[in-house]
């Protein structure tokens, strides 16, 4: 496992530096938003504007990568990607923004088919779990230690939307001046085939849904639970860092788990743990302090957020070499569904059940996927079952080999 990690040390440097600037701008702008006195359904729908495009990128990376490679691609979308925070800064309108966060989340989805690929082609079956757990926990504490840096000027000035866009940009230098050996060119068919998708891993495929939905609908809406709590944004920075730092912390354990026994089992009880968190939350919340509800964020989060890597390793593990793009791409795809639609159904959950409506939403999502393992384990092991030989071939097995020399030559003969 170490050696696939000493491979891939400039990816991951890379994905670091990346993802701190993608961090600090997912904060940086609804907080200017904010301050620009932009409405509540504007800032929405620049969310919407960015897994819109999160969605069309994931359909398009593989077709790309495919074509130039997978170095070039990281290069042209780090490139593009960097643009955007400035084009931001200097240019305050709705559509606009709406248009550049769309342009974010395309490059940033075809940045993850990239890096993603990447590590399933460096990784096995059994360091896979491992491997791609590091690469989440990466994923997570660099976007919190982003979200930090709000803290170094004023959102109102362009300093911070600067530091985004250089962020992004150098996350290229690692990985263009790597010597270590890059991906194979790609070749045959690379185009998404969900059904295909389906048939090589459905509880992978469900898992990346089932965490777009849960995921996305905390990352939009986790701050309105909390606002509703207490207005002071204390709470609201604790409680999502919580959440962050458990998702980090769990994700070598669990991953690594995952390598040892069959990963379906890891993914119902990580769903297990969620469900009994959220209906906690949904149930309880009013009763508990400020400090009990960071640390059930905290254990959300923790329970929550390894779903994905731990689907993709699953999906991964029954795809053959030349599908790990396609593959990567058609997760992301349903990562990217689940995560414009999540919000939109956690948002009229909150309606009716109020603010703490949220995690009743993340809670059923995760308990139809915990169904759904459990169905699949018990269809599985009936299947074994009935894979048992009859007994009356049994007994045609057992027959001397001068019968068989015989009826061979009965049916020469005729």
């Amino acid at each position: 496992m170490f050696r696939a990690i000493a491979s891939i040390t400039a990816l991951l440097l890379g994905v670091a530096i990346l993802l701190t600037g993608q961090g600090l701008q997912g904060t940086l702008l609804p907080v200017r938003a904010a301050m620009e006195e932009f409405s509540t359904v504007a800032i929405g729908a620049f969310g919407a504007a960015y897994f819109l495009g999160f969605t069309v990128g994931s359909w398009k990376g593989a077709g790309l990568v495919q074509r130039v490679g997978h170095v070039r691609v990281f290069a042209a979308m780090t490139a593009l990607a960097s643009a955007s925070p400035l084009l931001h800064g200097m240019w305050i309108d709705m559509w606009s923004w709406c248009l550049l966060r769309f342009l974010s989340g395309f490059c940033f989805a075809i940045l993850y088919v990239v890096i993603e690929s990447w590590l399933n082609e460096t990784s096995t079956n059994e360091n896979r779990g491992s491997v791609f757990s590091i690469y989440v926990l990466i994923n997570m504490t660099m976007l919190a230690a982003g979200q930090q840096m709000l803290l170094l000027d004023d959102p109102a000035v362009m300093t911070l939307f600067a530091l985004a866009s250089v962020l992004v940009s150098l996350a290229a230098v690692p990985v263009a001046l790597s010597t270590a050996p890059t991906p194979r060119q790609l070749h045959g068919n690379t185009e998404l085939d969900i059904p295909h998708l389906y048939r090589t891993s459905p509880a992978g495929m469900l898992g990346s849904l089932a965490t777009g939905l849960a995921n996305g609908s905390f990352w939009a809406l986790a701050p309105v639970f909390t606002i509703s709590f207490s207005t002071d944004v204390a709470l609201t920075a604790w409680f999502m860092t919580a959440a962050v730092l458990g998702g980090a912390a769990s994700q070598w354990p669990l991953g690594a788990w995952s390598d040892r026994i069959d990963r379906r089992y890891v993914m119902a009880f990580a769903a297990s743990l969620a469900i009994a968190v959220a209906l906690a939350i949904w149930l309880f919340a009013d009763r508990f302090t400020h400090g009990g509800l960071i640390l059930l964020g905290g254990l959300w989060g923790a329970a929550a957020f390894p779903l994905y890597s731990i689907s993709i390793a699953h999906s991964n593990d029954h795809a053959a070499e030349d599908e790990y793009v396609m593959v990567s791409s058609g997760l992301l795809l349903m990562y990217g569904i689940g995560a414009v639609a999540g919000p939109v159904l956690s948002s009229i959950a909150m309606y009716w059940l109020g603010s703490a409506g949220l995690f009743a939403f993340t809670g059923s999502v995760h308990l139809l996927l915990f169904v759904y393992l459990l169905q699949r384990r018990l269809r599985r092991r009936m299947a074994d079952v009935e894979d048992h030989a009859p007994f009356a071939d049994a007994l045609t097995a057992s027959q001397t080999t001068s019968q068989v020399y015989e009826s061979e030559i009965v049916t020469k003969s005729e």
